[in-house]
């Protein structure tokens, strides 16, 4: 097996291989572009006109998308996975991974689109060198007169528990609708449950979609356990999925039933502004717990913050971030 297909390996221990450039088997090339930064690239003969970015370690505990990313890598290398598709395999934050911490500093997944200019830090540095290396991954083709299609899946696992165990947040772009293609695409990876959210955010798949036109997604899979802890987390049809996407193949449009996915949209954000903000759920309250009309949520300076939307249910709470930053999300069924 090539070097290059210890790549996970590589990036934990802060090492650069010697040949930044191999070639495998089929003639893919792979491409090490910078720490935790890895390009595949098919023969022009087998490339199918789908640029793929594919993130995981944003948050540097969040282990098992990060496994899912290196056993896919290590198919190509060994030449087990025929490639289609032009893809960069990201992870993220680095330094956090290699201390099995959440972040250092900041919060990594909100510094893109541009929040890194008003930040300091490693993870500030981190945020740009990744908004450029997918600038550059995005741009570093010749699309000879024909559109090519760009994703990016930001795969990640949850501080808590969750009712739902997989569920994609769709990022907000103005005028745009979410295609069927997608959510045949999700359900085939058995990511049934969708939330689309209703502003601009500042998270790496809100950066991808909004400012380089990808079709993105933030992935939820699971809880955050340590590395060689994720025996729990069933990953494998979304990793046939991506494989699948990987070779230049799709998913079966007619297998998908509408039926089985559930819509939800962001109803609206809970921020947090001063160190009196209080969040009235207990600390094991799992991610989609429904929540009472009149319930009252948070109160921060005064303010009261109650559910008034029938069939509310609440992801992501979280009363310790920052003063400025989101203490959880309010949805309801789309």
């Amino acid at each position: 097996m090539l070097s290059l297909g210890k790549f996970l390996e590589l990036s934990l221990t802060g090492r650069e291989p010697c040949e930044k450039i191999q070639l495998n088997a089929e003639s893919t090339r792979l491409h090490w572009r910078g720490e935790g930064v890895l390009e595949v690239v098919p023969p022009s003969a087998s490339d199918c006109g789908r640029d793929l970015i594919l993130s995981a370690g944003i948050h540097g505990n969040e282990t098992a998308p990060i496994e899912l990313l290196d056993r896919l890598l290590v198919r190509i290398a060994s030449n087990q996975l025929k490639v289609g598709t032009r893809v960069l395999f990201v992870l993220g934050n680095l330094e956090a991974m290699r201390k099995g911490e959440r972040y250092l500093a900041e919060d990594l997944n909100r510094l893109f689109s541009g929040k890194h200019e008003m930040a300091e830090g490693s993870e500030a540095l981190r945020a740009d060198e990744l908004e450029k290396y997918c600038i550059a991954f995005y741009q570093g083709v010749e699309s000879n007169g024909h559109a090519r299609e760009r994703l990016h899946f930001d795969l990640h696992t949850a501080i808590r528990g969750s009712r739902v165990e997989k569920f994609a947040l769709y990022p907000f772009v103005e005028g745009r609708e979410l295609p069927e293609r997608s959510l045949a695409r999700l359900q085939a990876g058995a990511v049934n449950t969708v939330l689309k959210q209703n502003r601009h955010a500042s998270t790496f798949s809100a950066f991808t979609a909004t400012h380089l036109d990808a079709e993105s997604f933030t992935l939820e899979l699971g809880k955050a356990r340590p590395f060689g802890h994720n025996e729990g987390v069933n990953l494998e049809a979304l990793e046939a999925m991506l494989a699948t996407l990987i070779s230049g193949g799709d998913v079966d449009d007619s297998a998908y039933q509408p039926e089985h996915t559930q819509l939800y949209q962001v109803a609206r954000e809970v921020i947090k502004h001063s160190e009196s903000f209080r969040l009235h759920l207990a600390d094991d309250v799992e991610n989609f717990t429904e929540l009472e009309t009149g319930y009252l949520l948070a109160e921060d300076c005064g303010e009261r913050f109650v559910v008034e939307e029938a069939g509310a249910r609440i992801i992501f709470p979280n009363p310790r971030v920052k003063n400025g930053l989101r203490a959880g999300l309010l949805i309801v069924p789309a």
